[in-house]
Formats: C-alpha cells, structure tokens, sequence
C-alpha cells in the first residue's frame, strides 16, 4: 500500500511525498525505523491510509519546530525541494529517516489518529452540487438551506458558501474571502452553473464525525496542517483561510457516527434539508453505511415541494478497473444525477462524458 499511495502522490502533485514513500516501503522492507514505527499496524486495510498517519505525524514534528534537520527539505516550513534533483530526494530521505528514529513514540501516538484534512477544495463540489439542486430542483421558489454533513472532520466545508469558486465564465462565493478556489473547472462549466445564480440562506449548520477535531483549537490546527502535503502550498493556503473563517464562525460537529446522527434529522417545511459528504464514506464500516443508507432513504421519501430533502455526495466511485471521484445529487426520490468529476481535492471539476460512466 505504501507504493500505491507513493504513486498516488506523485500523480497528485506532491513529489516530495512520492520520493519519501518509495523510500519507505524500502525501509519497512528491510526493517528500519518506518517498520518499527508502525510496528503493530502492518496488517491495517487500505482505509487506514497508515502511510498517510506516518507522513502526517512527522510533518507535525516539522511544523512545531522539532524536526529542523527535515525542515530544510520542507516547503511548508520554508524549506526546498528539488523534484528533478535525485540529491534532493536522497538527503530529504535521510532526514527523514533520522526524524522518525528519533521520534517513535510521538509517530507511534500519531498513527493512532485518521488522517483528516478536511479538505477544503471539495467545496467546490459540494457547492456546485447545492447551486444544481436550488437551480433546477422541484422546490416551489428559492428555499433557505439546512445543511447537515457526515463526516465533517472539523466542520470546515460546513462554511463553503463563504469561500470563492472562481473559473472562466463562473464566480461564487464573496470577494475577498481568506479562501480562493481557483480555477474551479478544467473547461467550462456547465451552462446552469454559469447562469443566474440563487442567494444561499442557511438557517442551521452541522455535522458529525467519529473523533472530530476543534479547528479553533492549537492541536486541533496542527492536525489539520499536518495532513496536507508539505509540498503543496496552495492547499496549505486554502486551509488556514477556512481555519481564518472557522475563528469567526463557530461551528457544531457532534461525536457521532452518520447513521446515529441522521436519525435525527427530519426535513421541515419551507426550507430545504441537505445532507452532504465528501470522501468520507470509505472509513465507515459497511454496516453502519447501511443504517445510513437507510436514514437517507427515510428522509427522501419524506421529501416534498415545499420541504424538499437533497443528498450531495462527492466521493469515488469504481468504474472498471478505476476508482473516479464523481459528484452526485439526488432530491427526494429522484434519479441520481453525476454532474460533474473531479480530482480527490476537489480542484479542478469537469463535467464526465455519459459513456465513460459505465460500471
């Protein structure tokens, strides 16, 4: 697994990371501090992303200062990182290696937490998946918005109507947040997207998660900074401008799984309830998302007109031999609609051919 996520780094634009993790699965292979850091986890699925728990516990090291040799190596710290540089890649390795050897017991600790970005990029998603459903919904006129996401992490994309989507022919979202969504989509975006745009009124906001983190809190924000990769500083930025919005605004995630927390939404009239989610269903076990999926199939049934009910889901999906994140949208008992693909972080969209859809 520490090869595939190596790779997955590398595709995904982190360099740094795809050199470390070709090197680790090296050093678990011969035994070296990286097996002994995760000595006891060996046997963890996928899900579990234990390479990601170990990247993220020694960037912490590196961001509260405890790790300087491996700083220097670390763009995030105000280091530097020669991708074409195989220099680079070896003396960032070994600093590496130094850092986890002479920090078990703190990486130890840390692989004992999921790794949780909260992602802010997926608002983009999200976003779009609620300006659709407002757009082109049965709703009898525009509708305030009660908003209720599983798995929220810290609650972050709880304030997506607060951050700027920006692409040729599309914006949304207020000038000047302290988060910018750049380039929202690859190509243009859809024509709905790009037309006259609804006026979000949320009158209640909150989420769940099983072991949430309170982004107001130094811990908490350093948990959150660590699990974005060292080398890609536009994430970084987007982060602390939704942690700058978080301070300002705060937010309620209860220590809940989704089944037990939908159980207790009802859709209401005149107002528009919206459960929503983002690459989160991978880390619930299979039966809870089966009593969530049932909560789900309760709260469309009792979708009308005017107390419409919307799921918005942004997670991956296999297709063939794939695995594409796909945005969906489904209100009331409705079809499903996939409106648009995108990277795992949300950045850029783009709008998925119907024949390249097939299972």
């Amino acid at each position: 697994m520490t090869e595939h996520q190596a790779s997955a780094c590398a595709e995904l634009g982190s360099p740094l990371y795809a050199a470390l993790l070709h090197r680790v699965a090296r050093d678990l292979a011969d035994g070296g501090p990286c097996a002994a850091a995760i000595a006891g986890h060996e046997e963890a699925p996928g899900p579990a992303a234990i390479s990601l728990r170990l990247l993220g516990g020694v960037h912490a090291l590196v961001l509260t200062g405890r790790a300087p040799e491996l700083a220097a190596h670390y763009p995030s710290a105000g280091g530097t990182f020669d991708p074409a540089s195989p220099e680079a890649a070896e003396a960032a390795w070994t600093a590496f290696r130094s850092t986890v050897a002479a920090n078990l017991p703190w990486i130890r600790d840390w692989l004992t937490r999921p790794p949780q970005t909260n992602e802010v990029g997926r608002a983009n998603l999200l976003i779009t998946g609620l300006l659709h459903t407002l757009t082109t919904g049965p709703a009898t006129g525009p509708l305030p918005v009660r908003l209720f996401e599983l798995g929220s992490s810290a609650g972050l994309n709880l304030l997506a109507d607060r951050f700027r989507c920006e692409a040729p022919g599309f914006a949304y979202g207020p000038v000047g947040s302290p988060v910018l969504l750049p380039d929202a989509w690859r190509d243009t975006p859809p024509a709905w997207l790009t037309g006259p745009q609804p006026v979000l009124e949320f009158t209640e906001r909150s989420g769940c998660d099983p072991t949430p983190i309170d982004p107001t809190s130094p811990d908490g924000a350093l948990a959150l900074r660590a699990y974005v990769w060292a080398d890609q500083p536009a994430r970084a930025a987007r982060l602390n401008g939704a942690l700058e919005l978080a301070a300002k605004a705060p937010l309620r995630v209860e220590t809940t799984g989704a089944a037990d927390f939908l159980r207790e939404v009802r859709v209401a009239a005149g107002a528009l309830t919206v459960v929503w989610h983002s690459v989160m269903r991978q880390y619930v076990p299979k039966p809870e998302w089966q009593r969530a999926e049932l909560e789900l199939a309760r709260l469309a049934a009792a979708s009308t007109p005017t107390a419409p009910f919307a799921h918005i889901a942004f997670e991956p999906r296999r297709t063939g031999a794939e695995h594409r994140f796909l945005l969906t949208v489904r209100v009331g008992t409705g079809p499903e609609h996939v409106l648009a693909e995108a990277l795992p972080h949300g950045l850029p969209a783009w709008e998925p051919e119907a024949a390249d859809l097939g299972s």
